[in-house]
C-alpha cells in the first residue's frame, strides 16, 4: 500500500511539473518587413514594478541581456547594414551595457547565451555606441520599429525613462533583382519585371525578363506588362499590339482584371499617338 501511494504521489508530481505558469517578464516577439527582407525580435519583458533601473537593477558598465530570461535574439531573413557593419542572414543575440552617458548595444553571432556569465564578447559582430534620450515612463520593456523607409528602418528600445535606438538597412532593389534572376515559373519573372517598371529601374532587363515570362505561359498579365515596357521605350506601335493581345486574354478570364479599366484606357492613348 504504501509504494502504491509512492508510486502514486510521483506521478502525480510529474503531471504538476509540467504546468505551464506565467512569467513575471513575458515574453514577446516584433517583427517588421523592410523591402523584402522580415526583421524580427524576441525578448522577454520585465515590469519596472517601482524599482530603480538604471545602475540598480541592471547594473552600469555590465553586459546587459536587454530584457529578461533567456537571451534577446534579432532575426533577418536577408543580409542587412547595422550602422554601415553588414551581416549576413540569421539570428543574433542583442545585449546593451549601459552606463551613466554612453551606452553600447552589441550584436552577437551566439544567440542562445542565458547571461554576462556565459557571454563571449570573440563573438561579437556589431558595436555600436549611442546616446540615451529621455522618454515618458515605460513600465515594460519595449522594442519598436520606427522612421521605416523603402530601405531602413530604426529599432528602438524603450524602458523606464531612457530610449535608444539604431539603424536597420537593407538593399531592397538589388535583393528583389537577385532573388528574380533565380525564378523559373510565368509569374515571379512577370512580378519582377513589373517591380522593374513601376519604379523606372533595370528596363532593359525587365524586357528579357517578360519575355521568359511570356515564353513560359503568355496571358494578360504579363502581355500588359510588356505591353508598358515597349510604350516606355517609345515604342508605341509595337506596345499597342501586345495589349491589343493582352485585351484578347482579358476576355477569356473568369472574372474581369483589376486594372482592365486602366489598361483600355493606356491603350486608347497610345492609339492617338500612331
Amino acid at each position: 500500500m504504501r509504494l502504491f501511494i509512492t508510486l502514486f504521489l510521483i506521478q502525480a508530481f510529474s503531471i504538476s511539473a509540467q504546468v505551464t505558469l506565467p512569467r513575471p517578464s513575458p515574453k514577446a516577439t516584433v517583427s517588421q518587413t523592410i523591402g523584402i527582407t522580415d526583421i524580427s525580435i524576441t525578448y522577454s519583458r520585465p515590469g519596472v514594478k517601482g524599482r530603480e533601473i538604471w545602475g540598480k537593477l541592471v547594473p552600469y558598465n555590465e553586459v546587459w541581456r536587454a530584457g529578461a530570461n533567456e537571451a534577446t535574439t534579432i532575426t533577418f531573413s536577408d543580409s542587412v547594414t547595422v550602422e554601415g557593419t553588414k551581416l549576413p542572414a540569421g539570428t543574433y543575440s542583442l545585449h546593451i551595457i549601459p552606463t551613466t552617458t554612453e551606452w553600447t548595444i552589441i550584436l552577437n553571432k551566439d544567440s542562445k547565451p542565458w547571461g554576462p556569465y556565459s557571454y563571449k564578447q570573440e563573438n561579437e559582430v556589431v558595436r555600436i555606441k549611442t546616446k540615451p534620450q529621455a522618454s515618458d515612463l515605460q513600465e515594460r520593456l519595449l522594442f519598436t520599429f520606427d522612421e521605416l523607409t523603402d530601405n531602413s528602418c530604426r529599432l528602438v528600445m524603450q524602458w523606464e525613462k531612457i530610449r535608444i535606438a539604431f539603424k536597420i538597412e537593407v538593399e531592397a532593389q538589388s535583393m528583389t533583382l537577385a532573388k528574380a534572376r533565380t525564378a523559373i515559373s510565368w509569374a515571379p519573372m512577370m512580378q519582377a519585371a513589373n517591380y522593374c517598371l513601376e519604379n523606372n529601374v533595370n528596363l532593359e532587363e525587365a524586357m528579357r525578363w517578360i519575355d521568359v515570362s511570356i515564353m513560359l505561359t503568355e496571358n494578360y498579365w504579363n502581355c500588359r506588362v510588356k505591353a508598358q515596357l515597349l510604350a516606355k521605350a517609345g515604342k508605341t506601335a509595337d506596345a499597342v499590339k501586345m495589349m491589343d493581345k493582352a485585351m484578347e486574354y482579358s476576355k477569356g478570364m473568369q472574372s474581369p482584371p483589376f486594372d482592365l479599366a486602366r489598361m483600355q484606357e493606356l491603350l486608347a492613348d497610345w492609339k492617338k499617338k500612331k
